[in-house]
């Protein structure tokens, strides 16, 4: 095996034999270390696979070879032989960043873990789930056989529920015991809702085509008009439940305000984007007519997310609350650039994606230290976190600002480009569609300077005037690499865009 097939392996293995050998260890903390261990090394083996290729950073191959999806690196085993079924991995530009975010998020929420364990259960169970989910997210990026991507598309749901159900909640009381059970029960009713819309999907393409090698389907190779209009409407759905995109959106609040820190962060941080991934990848690579053909209608899905997200923001009263229903908004946005179909809405897409995992990351993990101080998460309780904690309110204030889309962060580049490409396709439609996304650009500012105001703004309340300014090492462990590629990612683009650009251009050149 080459450098590059070893890393692809281990990028999956290492979280995978992780979270057997931290349930196995008999003494919590050292489980904790363990399973910390195991995703620095994850993460380690997720940024080599850039290093690991023979092209440069914006190349796509060096020879020049024509294909809709060409890959980096590839595994392609045979694992069911009588159903020919195999075990097919990849990566290229298009899921790379995300493979690293979803890495180094897993890696700052255990060290977090380290600091704190949420109350309901042991350090090290939770440690171990967050590995298993990763080990989902990540086979989710890295599959290229629709039978597989399915596989790891659901090994997400129990571990979550788990984390829900085990560490959410603020209390151990019943009326608290029984919201998270339901906000559990919400999340996994709607997300099989979802794997099964899904599977049939899968199920209509292999059927037609005979094989679930995603490479080879790209571009709707062997599917008739019909079955890929049929395969995006059920793929599009399924996406959209997971991302989520509204309507199929009310789980989210509740997954949210129950879930605890660390799940919140990983939840919004990348588990939504193997939603948006799919979109792009499975619904609009297999299936491109049915992607063209649904373009309209997506596009004015998105834009209805954007402006509902933002004014059920503005009339938010709970922190956790307003920074879900906020990620509606977001990924309206990510959608909006995928339904324009071109190379600047894909990518526009793509770098949202990375953005809004890294800003919103922060931004549960500043609003689960708010909630853990102040026992409360009601905006109305929260007044004056400026003068009793400044440094918290400082980086509450920077992450909001980088959610609204400051020029120079990572929130930019994702909403303007959007917004781009839809002025870009042109016509009355998507003209229309431009400019109502753009004004819900400017209710996202409305709502989160709403937000900063109500909370760090006024006369401390009692819950906040006891609040003193220090903040723990391990916090600013886990908020400053996020603080810092916020930065990186604003200023320089092309940390994800350069990597993308070729793989996006083949995936548009085969688009009807």
């Amino acid at each position: 095996m080459t450098s590059g097939e070893v890393l692809l392996v281990a990028v999956l293995a290492l979280p995978a034999l992780g979270a057997l050998a931290v349930a196995a260890t008999p003494h919590d903390r050292g489980a904790r270390v363990l399973g910390t261990v195991v995703a620095a090394l994850t993460l380690v083996a997720a940024v080599a696979l850039l290093a690991a290729r023979d092209a440069g950073w914006s190349a796509y191959l060096p020879d020049g070879t024509a294909g809709a999806v060409l890959p980096w690196h590839t595994v392609d085993l045979s694992w069911v032989p009588g159903l020919d079924l195999r075990f097919h991995l990849g990566v290229d530009g298009i899921s790379w960043p995300l493979v690293v975010l979803t890495a180094l998020l897993t890696l700052l929420c255990c060290g977090y873990s380290l600091w704190r364990v949420p109350t309901g259960g042991s350090g090290k169970a939770l440690v171990a789930l967050l590995l298993v989910v990763e080990v989902g997210i990540l086979g989710t990026f890295l599959a290229l056989d629709l039978v597989l991507f399915f596989l790891f598309f659901e090994v997400v749901l129990l571990p979550m529920y788990a984390i829900i159900v085990g560490w959410g909640g603020d209390s151990a009381d019943l009326a608290a015991v029984d919201a998270r059970r339901r906000a559990a029960r919400k999340f996994a009713l709607y997300t099989l809702f979802g794997s099964v819309l899904l599977l049939v999907g899968v199920y209509v393409v292999v059927a037609a085509a005979g094989t679930a090698d995603i490479v080879a389907l790209t571009g709707g190779t062997g599917l008739s008009r019909t079955t890929q209009l049929t395969a995006f409407t059920l793929f599009a759905v399924a996406f959209a439940v997971k991302s989520p995109l509204w309507p199929l959106h009310s789980w989210l609040p509740d997954a949210h305000t129950q879930a605890p820190t660390v799940g919140s962060v990983l939840l919004a941080g990348v588990l939504l984007k193997m939603g948006t991934y799919g979109l792009i990848r499975v619904a609009v690579g297999v299936a491109p007519e049915g992607a063209r053909w649904a373009a309209p209608v997506l596009g004015v899905l998105a834009v209805a997310a954007i402006l509902v997200g933002s004014l059920v923001c503005l009339a938010q009263t709970e922190l956790k609350r307003l920074i879900a229903y906020s990620s509606v908004g977001h990924m309206g946005f990510v959608l909006l650039g995928i339904a324009t179909l071109t190379a600047t809405g894909i990518q526009a897409a793509l770098i949202g994606n990375v953005a809004h995992g890294i800003i919103t990351g922060l931004l549960f993990f500043l609003a689960g230290a708010i909630k853990d101080r102040t026992h409360t998460g009601a905006l109305s309780e929260l007044s004056g976190l400026r003068e009793t904690a400044p440094r918290l309110s400082g980086l509450l204030a920077f992450a909001a600002v980088a959610s609204l889309g400051l020029p120079g962060l990572a929130g930019f580049w994702g909403e303007a480009f959007a917004v781009v490409a839809a002025i870009q396709v042109g016509g009355a439609l998507w003209t229309t569609l431009a400019v109502l996304a753009a004004l819900g650009g400017a209710l996202t500012a409305a709502y989160l300077l709403r937000l900063l105001r109500r909370v760090t703004h006024g006369r401390p309340t009692p819950t906040v005037s006891g609040l003193g300014p220090g903040i723990a090492g391990a916090e600013l462990a886990a908020w400053v690499p996020l603080v810092l590629l916020t930065l990186a990612v604003g200023l320089a683009p092309t940390l994800v865009l350069g990597v993308a650009e070729a793989p996006v251009a083949a995936l548009v050149g085969v688009l009807p």
